[in-house]
């Protein structure tokens, strides 16, 4: 029997603030360095998906796997990754986690169990089945939990993956990060249901759907699906009901979004809502939570100057790691 999750202490809480807010002050910097012509190629960014990739980091250990999408910045960092190494990697730099040569859209590190950052939409999900299933027949203990966004949920791959994974009880985690958006088409004008939790009954799987702006939802939801998939009990289809606050990619200004949509989802946003937690319970005051504010802004910005300052790749680095 699955034990009964628990909610974050205090302590633990205030760190999943200060991971939050570190991905937070991470994504606007980069929108900052697009704007100065420093990022080359695509960028996309995750404000306001926070709580989605602290709360499920939080109950993952080490050695479990995670796949994720081009807007992936917020798990690399989450999981563990150096922001200055993430920086240089999106600057193209040499020492970028992989060396300048992935960009944003492939922040990899497999030493973190990060083993896939995935441009292509729905690209992740056979990877994540593999991956479990790898561990299932070596009898480890690992679990792998692959992140995608509501779009992907249309694909082919999706139902393919839901039904392998279901099929052979694999310890596999699928996390749907429903922002309401597929690029530009809010999710009423692309799919038919209202919530893409009700898609793991055609695989007999069980399914959730979880306040994806408030980390200490996540964070429980997250420790009774991960438990039960440790020790057996098979794959689940977890909703996270979220937000982006931004356009879809660097250059888009999200027009096409009801302002006072806008504006409802802001109000809800997952740093306030912690805030909010952390000051209700009695733990942590209105100083403590300033200092974390103070002390993310002075780290992000010392990691994205070095960054800047990092040297570009050797031209012969264009021939290491690729397959003939």
């Amino acid at each position: 029997m699955t034990p009964a999750a628990l909610p974050a202490e205090p302590a633990q809480l205030l760190e999943m603030y200060r991971s939050m807010v570190q991905i937070r002050t991470f994504e606007d910097t980069v929108q900052k360095l697009y704007e100065k012509a420093l990022v080359h190629g695509s960028t996309h960014l995750c404000q306001g998906q926070e709580a989605v990739a602290v709360g499920w980091a939080a109950a993952l250990t080490p050695d479990d796997y995670t796949s994720y999408t081009y807007r992936g910045h917020g798990h690399a960092l989450a999981r563990g990754m150096s922001p200055e190494a993430a920086f240089a990697e999106i600057l193209g730099r040499s020492t970028g986690v992989n060396r300048g040569k992935g960009g944003s859209m492939h922040l990899t590190d497999a030493r973190l169990g990060l083993m896939g950052c995935f441009a292509i939409v729905g690209s992740g999900l056979p990877v994540a089945v593999g991956l479990g299933r790898g561990a299932q027949l070596r009898r480890e203990t690992r679990v792998s939990v692959t992140f995608f966004g509501d779009g992907a949920s249309n694909i082919g791959a999706f139902h393919e993956s839901l039904n392998l994974a279901a099929i052979w009880k694999a310890p596999v985690i699928f996390v749907c990060e429903n922002n309401l958006y597929g690029e530009y088409s809010r999710i009423n004008l692309t799919t038919t249901v209202d919530d893409i939790a009700v898609r793991a009954t055609a695989y007999a799987m069980p399914s959730q759907i979880v306040d994806g702006n408030d980390v200490q939802a996540v964070y429980q939801a997250a420790q009774t699906v991960v438990e039960r998939a440790r020790t057996g009990g098979g794959p689940t289809l977890v909703e996270c009901k979220t937000y982006r606050q931004r356009g879809h990619s660097r250059s888009d200004a999200g027009a096409y979004r009801p302002p006072e949509e806008v504006t409802s989802w802001l109000a809800r946003d997952p740093l306030i809502i912690t805030r909010r937690q952390l000051l209700d319970s009695g733990s942590v005051t209105s100083a403590d939570i300033a200092a974390v504010d103070d002390s993310v802004a002075t780290a992000i910005a010392n990691a994205a100057a070095a960054a800047e300052q990092a040297p570009w790749p050797d031209l012969a680095e264009i021939t290491r790691d690729v397959h003939a």
